[in-house]
């Protein structure tokens, strides 16, 4: 009886194991592979050495078996106030509010890092991660804090652009890719994301891979990848195998800088410098942990990062939508709030769904939404 037992047990362990280990080898959500060819040119990017893409500074992201296993404990035993306390209902917009040919600047915030630019009359979404969960199955992650969109993406109208700051899940999505290709006329990504995209079966000649400072013209827009500090990898054994970083899109009247994510450092004030003032400044703020403070910026430092950028606004970007950090999910904003006030940075805080302008002559949505939740 015993023998029977351990072999069924047995049993069940092997099955867990060919589970997992085909969920690994042959998930799409997982990405490309990287040949010789695009190593070469990986390799030719100043910043690739030893398999690895690295950051302008030094960024150690070794935590001590202590550290790791402190950090275990705290998100097993959670925070106070880590989610709403019920759904938040997205404003509503349509297609036609999305084509209306007004010329005007307008940014639509769908959580989290995503958002819609409406800029010299294309329409361009970044980090477009519209599924439920920041993770490669829905069981590895907590539900988005809306169960729906301000626009659903079978609604959605024509769109000039997709640009992706790096390919972690809370910024890339496959399924939410995978249901754009078709509206989307191009994909500018970090170089080495290309072989996701690839591997998704969107057309080359839809990719646009670029490095750090590069600058591509497209439909009379100026789009400029600029560094971050953080990292990539959406697997076990791909850490650091594309480049993350930042994005500058500039139109005939405004220049829009969003940061994607990363660590306070001096790279702001050199995108300041080059490329900057900018009309608004969308900035990580979220999903920060002083064990990993390289990576990811506390408030604080979101709004010091926006004065270094000569940014007239800023507009606190990376929560509302998830739960990924040690934080209350309303920490961000009342923090990046306060902070933004000391420094006499004017900031903004829309709802999720909310439409604004980017103008000067403009009043910025500055509404304490999250308190009713």
């Amino acid at each position: 009886m015993l023998k029977k037992f351990f072999l069924f047990l047995f049993g069940i362990i092997v099955l867990i194991f060919v589970f997992i280990y085909g969920f690994l080898t042959f998930s799409p959500q997982f990405g490309g592979t990287h040949s010789e060819e695009d190593i070469q040119r990986y390799e030719k990017t100043g910043h690739y050495q030893d398999g690895e893409f690295f950051n302008l500074i030094e960024t150690n992201m070794d935590m001590s078996f202590a550290n790791i296993w402190e950090t275990m404990k705290e998100f097993a035993e959670g925070v106070q106030n880590d989610r709403p306390s019920k759904d938040i209902p997205p404003i509503k917009i349509s297609a036609e509010d999305i084509q209306k040919n007004d010329s005007l600047t307008k940014v639509t915030w769908f959580g989290h890092s995503a958002f819609l630019l409406e800029i010299d009359n294309k329409n361009i979404l970044v980090d477009p991660m519209f599924g439920q969960v920041a993770a490669p199955h829905p069981w590895l992650g907590q539900p988005r804090y809306s169960k729906n969109l301000p626009i659903e993406i079978d609604e959605m109208p024509a769109i000039d652009a997709v640009i992706i700051s790096h390919d972690h899940y809370d910024h890339l999505d496959y399924e939410s890719i995978v249901k754009l290709k078709n509206k989307v006329s191009a994909f500018f990504v970090p170089i080495g994301v290309g072989a996701h995209f690839r591997a998704w079966g969107i057309p080359e000649s839809k990719i646009h891979e670029m490095n750090w400072w590069d600058t591509q013209e497209y439909k009379n827009l100026k789009m400029v990848f600029t560094p971050s500090r953080h990292f990539s990898g959406r697997g076990i054994t791909d850490r650091n195998k594309t480049l993350w970083g930042s994005w500058i899109v500039k139109g005939k009247h405004q220049n829009i800088y969003f940061s994607g994510d990363g660590g306070y450092a001096d790279h702001f004030k050199e995108i300041g410098e080059k490329y900057g003032p900018f009309d608004l400044a969308l900035m990580e703020c979220g999903q920060y942990n002083s064990k990993w403070a390289l990576i990811h910026m506390m408030p604080e430092e979101s709004a010091q990062g926006a004065v270094d950028l000569n940014a007239r606004v800023m507009m606190p970007v990376h929560w509302g939508a998830f739960t990924l950090a040690l934080h209350s999910w309303t920490d961000p904003v009342v923090r990046v709030t306060k902070a933004a006030k000391s420094l006499g940075m004017p900031i903004t805080t829309p709802q999720i769904g909310e439409t604004f302008v980017v103008s000067d002559s403009v009043t910025y949505p500055a509404h304490r939404w999250w308190e009713a939740y």
